[in-house]
């Protein structure tokens, strides 16, 4: 069953402190376009530039999910990433007045409503989702933390936290279908352990924290009148310790809310590796670290598998478009310089051709005797030759296609006797005035040998 995109059918807006600066923040949530997945918009900065909700911006995960490009950051977007995956969104720019997102009550319940409200609408796409097909692994021996990724046919999550705490040891929290994270995750609040808030008091930080958005679990005994100043400095009234252990600041609305509250971190710093997915996720003692060097480890190979998606497959028994006969007809190449056998592929923009390099070619004989390789020079040739069939099928007459400049060539791999060589070449731009701007790649199996860019301009023969 195809499942759409979906963006919000209204903005709309959310005020707060951000939780370490103590700013206040303005948050706008707006509708965004097909394909343009999570972004937040420094609008408080000349130019207004935008940084994209990926794992490759990510700076600092210390005390919170922190994105970075030049210069410019946007901290403490974890509850708020979870909360667009969590309502099932998929385009969404969130436009932001500072450098962090306000922490308001410490969950993604807000956030979750404000998207309630405004709405969503389905988009004209299919979304695209990162299919788990075999187990991934992260694991940092140092903290404990290890994070599994699984086949399955939805998105689900199983969550394990496990701190030295006579008070808060180990919980455990699922989440089976994304469904029933209105519900189950977005309420649930961060915690902080009372040696921790200690910390962030004494280094300037948590300046937008309060008592009414975190869990203070009471990891030492405190008198009456520490409490009392905890309180007086939050701006709270007086608390006391629950035989629990924790301060009645706020309620538990679950008995394992800070195992769900780190689903929770999960969902949003996963969202960073920018596909859906689709696979079981299981996380022991997940913390920022690690849940965004898990999404590192999620993007690239959702990239690998991009790109193996774009390399070109030959299968011989499917008859060509073009055989050498056919292609004599177009290009004034002859032996030894015809360097393309047979055409498999015309798009609206591109062709592909092969070669079956075989070790009867004639350049053998000097490159090398002892150690046969197919000059890079050719493999060019190949490449403009092929790119020359493009451009000429559809010309009427007799017409050739010379180099006027070759940009960015590389070489990555020896072509040897045997190979099976796959041209794949795309034009980056219009044909304007006989002048043809062309990239090429040079396939040998699933792996690229060679690529350049071309310019050639097109002439009619005499």
């Amino acid at each position: 069953m195809t499942v759409r995109q979906k963006t919000l059918a209204n903005e709309f807006t959310l005020k707060g402190k951000g939780l370490h600066t103590g700013c206040d923040v303005t948050m706008t949530f707006k509708p965004a376009p097909v394909g343009h997945g999570f972004k937040f918009q420094r609008v408080d900065v000349e130019g207004m530039p935008v940084l994209e909700a990926s794992a490759d911006l990510v700076g600092d995960t210390s005390r919170g999910t922190v994105i970075e490009k030049e210069g410019l950051r946007i901290s403490t977007i974890e509850h708020t990433l979870a909360a667009l995956i969590g309502m099932d969104l998929d385009n969404v720019l969130i436009e932001v007045d500072n450098e962090e997102v306000p922490i308001l009550d410490g969950s993604s319940r807000i956030i979750v409503e404000g998207i309630e409200q405004a709405g969503l609408v389905e988009q004209d796409a299919e979304r695209e989702y990162f299919v788990i097909k075999e187990r991934m692994v992260y694991k940092n021996e140092k903290t404990g933390s290890e994070i599994i990724a699984l086949p399955d046919d939805d998105y689900s999550l199983n969550v394990m936290i496990s701190f030295n705490s006579s008070v808060l040891n180990n919980q455990f929290a699922s989440l089976d279908k994304l469904e029933n994270f209105k519900t189950e995750i977005a309420p649930c609040r961060t915690f902080v352990f009372l040696h921790e808030l200690e910390f962030l008091l004494k280094n300037n930080l948590v300046k937008g924290g309060g008592l009414q958005n975190a869990i203070v679990i009471m990891d030492r005994p405190v008198d009456q009148a520490e409490l009392d100043r905890l309180a007086t400095l939050f701006n709270h009234e007086r608390v006391e310790v629950k035989k629990e252990g924790i301060l009645n600041n706020i309620d538990l609305q679950f008995n394992n809310e800070c195992a769900r509250h780190k689903l929770l971190d999960v969902i949003g710093d996963l969202s960073l590796a920018g596909k859906r997915i689709k696979g079981r996720i299981i996380a022991t003692k997940p913390g920022h670290g690690a849940n965004t060097e898990f999404a590192r480890m999620l993007r690239k190979a959702i990239q690998k598998e991009e790109q193996k998606s774009k390399i070109p497959v030959y299968n011989p028994n499917v008859p060509p478009l073009m055989d050498v006969n056919k292609i004599k007809e177009l290009l004034p190449h002859r032996f030894p310089f015809l360097l393309v056998d047979k055409v498999i592929e015309f798009t609206e923009n591109g062709i592909i051709g092969i070669k079956n390099v075989t070790f009867n070619e004639p350049f053998f004989q000097g490159h090398f005797p002892e150690e046969p390789v197919m000059p890079g020079v050719l493999l060019v040739e190949a490449m403009a030759q092929t790119g020359g069939l493009f451009v000429l099928r559809n010309l009427e007459g007799k017409y050739s296609t010379y180099f006027m400049k070759i940009d960015n060539v590389k070489f990555r791999k020896k072509v040897v006797p045997g190979d099976t060589v796959i041209f794949k070449i795309e034009l980056t731009s219009p044909i304007r005035r006989g002048i043809a701007n062309m990239h090429g790649e040079c396939y040998v199996g699933d792996t690229i040998v060679a690529e350049g860019d071309y310019m050639a301009q097109i002439v009619k023969s005499n």
